[in-house]
């Protein structure tokens, strides 16, 4: 006597909820979370809120605090002059300043190169919080710093070019 096997809605469901725990466990694989990004400000910068906005948007966990001593948290962390902008963040033991797109911060984690840190000098229109309707993006580049300075990435806008 043989017996026929039916999928019920019990065996779909466990299969439902089960899979999903499985596939890390077969193949080794969890995502990792991403790394907090600890953002200082000026308190009357809004490009700011912008940017960290952006950041947020692509997974990263932010913390914002406000600094009335920019220049002086610049100097600290070995920002170099020529390459300053409005604001400078931390992430994973690797200073971020200014402007810089999401996807260079993902590239630099998973490189992981002897630096400093990554920079987009000044505040170059359609990069993130820099975005405006009636205004053109610029391409710049996104330097990355530490005993010598070199570009890491070029992008128009958020759009690595």
């Amino acid at each position: 006597m043989q017996r026929n096997p039916r999928i019920n809605r019990r065996m779909v469901l466990a299969g439902a909820i089960g899979l999903p725990l499985l596939i890390p466990a077969i193949t080794g694989t969890h995502a990792a979370p991403l790394p907090l990004v600890r953002v200082a400000k000026d308190p009357s910068c809004g490009c700011c809120d912008d940017w960290v906005s952006h950041i947020e948007a692509a997974g990263f966990p932010v913390r914002v605090a406000e600094s009335g001593d920019m220049g002086g948290l610049k100097r600290r962390l070995g920002v170099p002059v020529e390459l300053a902008s409005c604001h400078t963040a931390q992430v994973d033991g690797y200073v971020i300043e200014g402007h810089v797109p999401a996807a260079a911060l993902h590239r630099l984690l998973a490189e992981r190169p002897e630096a400093r840190g990554l920079a987009v000098p000044g505040m170059p229109a359609g990069s993130p919080g820099m975005e405006f309707p009636d205004l053109l993006p610029e391409t710049y580049d996104v330097f990355l710093f530490g005993p010598t300075i070199g570009r890491f990435m070029r992008f128009r806008g958020s759009r690595e070019i």
